[in-house]
């Protein structure tokens, strides 16, 4: 089992923009080049993001992506439910009557356990903490990161 590129690229840019935070837009270009990812497939994501109020976007010549929250108000379950739609690890973890062998079915507890307990973990971290990971990590390479 997987993340997603989709959800892992997401969660990148939306570091990005939190560490080059400023007040003013972020060219769709300089987070696709600092995050070594094609522009299109980054515009889709960042799409996905502002439809779920996570990101808000700026148009004109000067224009380009902000957060649309303060990055300890935005959850990692937040961004992987906006580009991912519901976190479910199987489709009876989520709705038993999706299955027409739920009552018989000696795993739907597992997958609804396991999805649960993934679900617990991003819902209680916030792009805040992923935020200050970063610069710790960047603080041991000698250096602060910057953007």
């Amino acid at each position: 089992m997987k993340i997603s590129t989709k959800f892992r690229y997401g969660l990148r840019a939306m570091l990005d923009l939190s560490l080059s935070q400023q007040d003013h837009p972020i060219l769709v270009q300089s987070i696709a080049e600092r995050q070594q990812l094609s522009k299109k497939y980054l515009e889709n994501l960042l799409i996905a993001l502002k439809s779920a109020g996570l990101v808000r976007s700026v148009r004109g010549a000067k224009g380009g992506y902000l957060l649309a929250k303060k990055p300890e108000d935005i959850t990692i379950e937040a961004i992987a439910t906006a580009l991912e739609g519901p976190m479910l690890l199987a489709d009876c973890a989520g709705d038993s009557h999706s299955c027409a062998r739920a009552e018989e079915c000696a795993t739907q507890e597992l997958w609804a356990d396991m999805t649960n307990a993934l679900v617990d973990i991003m819902r209680n971290k916030t792009l805040a903490d992923i935020v200050a990971r970063s610069r710790e990590l960047a603080a041991k390479q000698g250096g602060m990161y910057y953007i």
